[in-house]
């Protein structure tokens, strides 16, 4: 069922997303009813990776501003999941992944091309803010009393856990696989888990809910964003990625913590 977020933000799971096609606010950039009589509306669907909920919230709100009469929706998750959400049929505009992995599921069946790197990111190791179980490295994360979540193996934020802790020799039993990093996050600012490998952006905007702590490892397990406006997408999804890899959009890249490609 539809979860209410903010007017910028749509999250829906596959089967309704396909019904919110059909009804007229689905992908290209079609017309959907206004908001409030008086003419259409063009709806834009960018479907990104979880951890971009914050910069590209922030974004559609500059794109809404300076392109009057056209709503942005995000639908924001797993980029896996998203990236098969699209290749089912999904209506969807733009994809922004969390790994050039995910985005070739997209380009490899010809539904996107010429996808753009537009930002960076790495883990840190997630830990309450008291930071309970004392940990101050990706070795304690191996310590079996202490409790661990990652992120599934298949969603980008998973598979680079898998390379930081290959990097460092060590082998890590979870509690937990989570679907994406917010959930994966969530375990750690509840209090149910002592750690967790996130990305670092994902600390940031927890605004102290939680603490990230560095690790020389993450250095080889980073990871690039990539941007494609899908093929069959109207003037304004190429427009929309115009802005995410414009300097504005840079800006609130890095000011939320991500690094340049």
């Amino acid at each position: 069922m539809f979860r209410r977020l903010p007017r910028w933000t749509v999250t829906v799971p596959l089967a309704l997303t396909l019904a919110a096609g059909l009804s007229g606010c689905g992908a290209g950039g079609q017309a959907a009813p206004a908001a409030s009589g008086g003419g259409a509306a063009t709806t834009l669907t960018v479907f990104a990776a979880a951890s971009l909920t914050g910069t590209f919230g922030e974004l559609g709100e500059v794109f809404e501003a300076a392109h009057p009469g056209t709503e942005v929706r995000f639908n924001f998750g797993s980029s896996a999941t998203l990236a098969q959400q699209i290749v089912q049929g999904a209506p969807a505009d733009v994809f922004a992944a969390a790994s050039p992995a995910t985005m070739k599921t997209v380009t490899d069946v010809s539904l996107a091309a010429g996808p753009a790197t537009f930002a960076r990111n790495k883990l840190q190791i997630a830990v309450p803010a008291d930071n309970p179980a004392k940990v101050d490295g990706l070795a304690d994360l191996a310590d079996p009393k202490v409790k661990v979540a990652l992120c599934a193996a298949q969603v980008p934020c998973g598979a680079a856990a898998v390379k930081a802790l290959d990097a460092a020799g060590l082998t890590v039993t979870p509690v937990t696989l989570e679907q994406d990093v917010k959930a994966t996050l969530t375990k750690v600012s509840l209090g149910e888990v002592d750690a967790a490998l996130v990305y670092r952006t994902d600390v940031l905007a927890s605004g102290g809910k939680v603490k990230g702590i560095d690790f020389p490892e993450a250095d080889k397990a980073i990871n690039d964003y990539p941007i494609a406006a899908l093929s069959k997408a109207a003037e304004p999804a190429r427009q929309f990625v115009e802005l995410v890899l414009s300097q504005q959009g840079k800006d609130v890249l890095t000011k939320a913590g991500f690094e340049a490609p």
